[in-house]
């Protein structure tokens, strides 16, 4: 295979994804109003991890992209755990591509603890030989839950999927501590976006006064 040639439209798709969801909150940032993207992120999955995958899940390489739907993924990070359902309604309502399947690990986690909002898509990609139409995934999350999946990505990585029942067992404690924390900010979120709009008053004062 010519991985070259295979990875050219997922890293594409990443690309434009990103560009598109930043814009997404950029235009609540032109309109005064609070964003529920706080940032975004991608990545193509190596060629390494497909193969290791194919091979865990039996995919025969001739159906790997009908059958691997996070080969390209991108990652929505928000601040708050109501804000990853005003995203995924965001991408219902896109026609610039469209949902395949969605996975809520947020109100159903994981029994590691793992938490996160997957938004399965079909991605239609323009290249040199027409159109082509790839699965992608979007992962919505809060800071909170990236923090927790990035280590327990880490972990899984160092252990080869195999991680000890001890530290399991405490990353599932912590996955718990992380929830208990999104849900008690939650509960101050309108008080945290009253402070934003007093910070954003005086940097204009400040502005203004500069000019003056």
């Amino acid at each position: 295979m010519n991985w070259e040639a295979f990875f050219a439209p997922y890293a594409q798709a990443v690309e434009e994804l990103k560009v598109k969801l930043k814009g997404m909150r950029q235009q609540y940032d032109f309109e005064g109003e609070e964003s529920p993207i706080e940032f975004v992120t991608g990545r193509v999955k190596p060629k390494s991890s497909i193969i290791d995958k194919a091979k865990k899940k039996a995919i025969n390489p001739e159906n790997i992209e009908e059958e691997m739907q996070d080969i390209a993924g991108v990652r929505v990070v928000c601040q708050f755990v109501s804000d990853i359902y005003v995203v995924s309604d965001m991408l219902r309502h896109r026609n610039d591509f469209s949902i395949v399947e969605e996975k809520d690990y947020v109100s159903e986690k994981k029994e590691s603890g793992y938490r996160s909002y997957h938004v399965v898509i079909r991605y239609p990609v323009e290249t040199i030989h027409g159109q082509k139409n790839l699965l992608a995934e979007v992962q919505i999350r809060t800071l909170a839950m990236n923090f927790w999946a990035t280590n327990e990505h880490t972990l899984n990585y160092k252990y080869s999927g195999q991680i000890p029942p001890e530290i399991k067992a405490r990353l599932k404690r912590a996955g718990e501590a992380a929830f208990r924390l999104d849900e008690e900010m939650s509960k101050i979120k309108d008080e945290v976006y009253a402070a934003r709009k007093e910070f954003r008053k005086k940097d204009e004062y400040k502005q203004r006064d500069n000019r003056d």
